[in-house]
């Protein structure tokens, strides 16, 4: 079986995303990567670690000490730890081309460093997440999922003030995230009948009602209707409770109403090993579980732990996919 061929995107440039992509270009994987990206930013990054480093053409082998690139230059100078705005484009551009290389199926998956929202804004455009730019980008609906070795969490809204979320639990939406989510448990991990857990929004699941009316309003009519079509759904389930390890052993996901509601329970989980999936999209795309982290930028300290997990995950995935019917 051929190797996939994955599109690695650094991310902003004068984080972490570059050197953590220079200490993965020093090891083998299952898959073949060609990167996305700034050359000089990618150079610096392997002159400050002291790594070796050479840049070739896009459509050259993948080797340890070696990285195809696609090179999209960054208009202002790169250094580490200070961010420019005037980079924003360059920025959303590789992410832009890396995602339309996957929709035209010249690459088999996508995984992405980290990107930082207040300086794309700052630049002048206007950006909430990687996640909801493929999206637009693909023209389809998709799901956020965050997952290491311990537990899967998907999210029913994402990038929200908190204000909006009870408004933004409706059931046309919910219904549509949770088919996601069960395809690709099915498509993207090989599990054939998925039982995916559901949390309520309110304390308590609502309590009956006495904590909020959006379990029995939305979530439980929207339960038991994709029960009626063949779907393990547990739930709605109390927050405080639900990801207590004996319950998690009897599910393969867990949705989340909120962002906050279910990926700080993750990441303490395992933070390092962390990868954060697209759920919906044509192509795998995984991501680092981890910010720019601007403040250790061009020291050689930061973990490239979950790149890695993410590398490895994506790999799988496009795998996984190719062997489905």
């Amino acid at each position: 079986m051929l190797r996939p061929r994955l599109a690695l995107v650094p991310g902003e440039p004068a984080g972490v995303g570059p050197e953590l992509c220079v200490r993965a270009a020093q090891r083998e994987w299952g898959a073949d990567l060609v990167v996305f990206g700034d050359a000089s930013a990618l150079r610096d990054a392997a002159a400050t670690l002291g790594l070796p480093l050479e840049l070739s053409a896009p459509d050259s082998a993948f080797r340890p000490g070696t990285l195809p690139l696609v090179d999209i230059p960054s208009p202002a100078p790169t250094t580490f730890g200070q961010a420019d705005p005037r980079n924003a484009a360059s920025v959303l551009a590789a992410l832009t081309g890396a995602g339309a290389a996957c929709l035209e199926q010249r690459f088999d998956g996508l995984v992405t460093g980290p990107v930082n929202k207040a300086v794309i804004n700052a630049g002048g455009l206007a950006y909430t997440g990687t996640t909801e730019w493929l999206a637009r980008q693909a023209g389809c609906p998709v799901v956020m999922m965050l997952a290491n070795d311990i537990v899967r969490v998907a999210l029913a809204t994402t990038h929200l003030p908190l204000r909006a979320v009870a408004d933004a639990i409706e059931a046309n939406a919910l219904a549509r995230t949770l088919r996601i989510v069960h395809a690709a448990l099915r498509a993207d991990f090989g599990i054939a009948d998925p039982t995916i857990a559901v949390l309520g929004l309110n304390p308590h699941a609502g309590e009956q009602g006495h904590m909020g009316m959006e379990e029995i309003d939305t979530i439980i009519p929207v339960l038991e209707r994709l029960r009626r079509e063949g779907m393990r759904l547990v739930g709605p389930l109390p927050a405080d409770s639900a990801f207590l390890p004996r319950k998690l052993q009897a599910f393969d996901a867990v949705l989340a109403m909120y962002h906050d509601q279910g990926l700080p329970v993750l990441k303490y989980s395992g933070f390092e090993q962390a990868v954060n999936l697209t759920l919906g999209l044509p192509y795998p795309r995984v991501a680092v579980d981890h910010g720019t982290a601007f403040d250790i930028a061009g020291q050689g300290i930061a973990d490239p732990s979950s790149l890695y997990a993410a590398i490895d995950a994506c790999t799988r995935i496009a795998l996984t996919r190719r062997q489905a019917p």
